[in-house]
């Protein structure tokens, strides 16, 4: 303990291993609030799409003539939904989500846009539209 300078290079060595072990708590902190983003993000665009599903599924199971409206919110962001024979996609933000409709008959390939209203409705021939 004769040598000065001893006890402040032992607090500076301590307050730099502090400092170390901070930034890194920081860097999981950040990671881990990111990925809840995402996830939350996930969730609410994966509920659009089974809203949707379940619109297309309620009006092929009602018969011909049966029509129902549905609208697209863009407070999510944009995303572009697209029905086709079998399957309806999802995509945003490069991501893609997917619901299989096997008893679906769609007339075309349709693209849904946020946004926007569609009407979907069962025609005289059992397929189904969206305008």
């Amino acid at each position: 303990m004769d040598n000065k300078g001893f006890i402040s290079i032992e607090y500076l060595f301590t307050i730099f291993v502090i400092l170390i072990i901070s930034v890194s708590l920081l860097f999981f902190i950040q990671s881990t609030i990111e990925s809840s983003f995402n996830i939350e993000d996930s969730v609410s665009h994966r509920l659009i799409l089974d809203d949707v599903s379940n619109s297309i599924s309620q009006v092929n199971s009602n018969g011909e003539g049966y029509s129902k409206i549905i609208y697209l919110p863009s407070d999510k962001g944009y995303y572009e939904i697209t029905a086709e024979n079998g399957k309806i996609t999802i995509d945003y933000d490069g991501k893609k989500g997917e619901i299989l409709l096997p008893l679906s008959n769609f007339d075309s390939k349709y693209k849904l846009h946020s946004g926007k209203s569609y009407t979907v409705t069962k025609n005289g021939e059992g397929k189904i539209v969206i305008t």
